[in-house]
């Protein structure tokens, strides 16, 4: 759940809201959670690798739809790890001195390791992902630490008078949409949940947990970043979080804080990378990929086609200087796959006689997570440049092309 996005999401909305800015946080949570009790609602139901393509084709039947749901995660994951791979590659020359090689170079060495790390296993990968969680969040408890002594020094409440007229509950409106991508994450744990011991019952609890603690963790981070460092300066910092700790404790090593922000992006880029493989695995065996893709390892248990086919597309994606741009582009089809999942959720809790899991809530929450996924659609859509949208626009069509190509290929061999 802890991302590295925290570590530059905190400036860019202080500069919104100003001090208030934990309120977007907490704003930001009531609507995160509403499809992540979504997804934890799924995972007790049906518990299966690639969840959101499959509940999509169990509640709607059409496959197509599945398919550009699959596809969609996919390519969030991949632009997400092609993104963390050039950050972690530029911290790393940063820290080491190695300003001689090339960024792609170790780039490219980081996705070898990462894509290792998960044909090794899932047991190994979340070795890995609960070893740089732990840093992660050590590294935002020192933040807190160092600033607790400054709490209390500034009105949390006030916001930029300029702005939308000083209307407090607008600003956090426009905050928690920048906040709610902090939240992003908790969809892995389902999509991975075949390979999860008592998925009807861990899944649930461990997503519920996972956002109210990490929750905890930004109230108290963004507290501490505004007590520390006006919101003004906050906003215009490069890095947030190393302004607040130069300032509240400028003996720390700067480089400590660095080595910590590689922690936080390796581990983003390894749960973008195996959630990736396992929807490819699923949605072979779901019929919507070739039957290779879903090509178990015999001794190492992992869809090693699945892991490869990633590496190929990856390479050249990491390389490609236009990543940036995708990513964001990407973000609207993670919110379209979410929209989608919700909708699904609230039709098959309609639907009679079909199964129910350990985990249920109301038919509201994903009726109005739907709602709330549609609206961020909208207002990312309108307060961003079109390059975003006719991304996202000319990747939805290469994914139709995709399945209709499929799609003949399927009919041809069939004849």
């Amino acid at each position: 759940m802890l991302g590295s996005g925290i570590y530059a999401l905190v400036g860019k909305a202080a500069g919104v809201v100003g001090n208030a800015v934990w309120l977007s946080f907490v704003a930001a949570l009531c609507a995160a959670l509403l499809t992540a009790l979504s997804y934890a609602s799924l995972g007790s139901r049906y518990p299966r690798a690639g969840g959101a393509s499959y509940v999509t084709d169990r509640a709607f039947g059409w496959p197509i739809l599945s398919f550009a749901v699959g596809l969609a995660l996919v390519c969030s994951g991949m632009t997400s790890v092609a993104t963390q791979s050039r950050v972690f590659a530029s911290n790393l020359a940063s820290v080491t001195g190695m300003t001689s090689i090339p960024v792609e170079a170790l780039a490219l060495g980081f996705l070898l390791i990462t894509a290792g790390i998960v044909f090794r296993g899932i047991r190994e990968s979340m070795w890995v992902n609960v070893m740089c969680t732990v840093v992660e969040a050590a590294g935002l408890l020192i933040v807190i630490a160092v600033s607790f002594s400054y709490w209390g020094s500034v009105d949390y409440f006030e916001t930029p008078a300029s702005t939308l007229d000083g209307s407090t509950a607008l600003l956090i409106l426009q905050g928690s949409i920048l906040t709610f991508f902090a939240f992003i994450g908790f969809e892995d744990t389902y999509n991975v949940a075949e390979e999860v011991k008592n998925p009807e019952t861990t899944i649930p609890i461990a997503l519920v947990t996972a956002m109210l603690l990490a929750t905890v963790l930004y109230i108290a981070v963004a507290i501490s970043a505004v007590s520390v460092v006006p919101y003004q300066e906050l906003s215009a910092a490069p890095a947030p979080l190393a302004a607040v700790m130069e300032k509240a404790a400028p003996a720390f090593p700067a480089v400590v804080l660095v080595a910590i922000t590689m922690f936080a992006v390796a581990n983003t880029a390894l749960v973008n990378y195996v959630t990736a493989s396992r929807m490819l695995y699923g949605m072979s065996n779901q019929g919507l990929l070739p039957p290779a893709v879903a090509r178990v390892h015999p001794t190492r248990q992992t869809p090693h086609i699945a892991i490869l086919i990633l590496f190929a597309l990856l390479t050249p994606l990491m390389l490609s200087a236009n990543v940036s741009e995708l990513a964001a582009a990407t973000v609207l089809l993670l919110l379209f796959t979410f929209a989608i999942v919700n909708a699904a959720l609230f039709v098959l809790k309609r639907r009679p006689g079909e199964q129910e899991g350990r985990f249920e809530i109301p038919t509201w929450v994903p009726a109005l997570g739907c709602l709330l996924c549609i609206v961020l659609i909208v207002v990312r859509v309108a307060s961003s440049d079109i390059k975003a949208p006719l991304i996202a626009g000319a990747l939805i069509a290469g994914i139709l092309g995709l399945y209709w190509l499929l799609a003949r290929q399927k009919e041809a061999l069939q004849t």
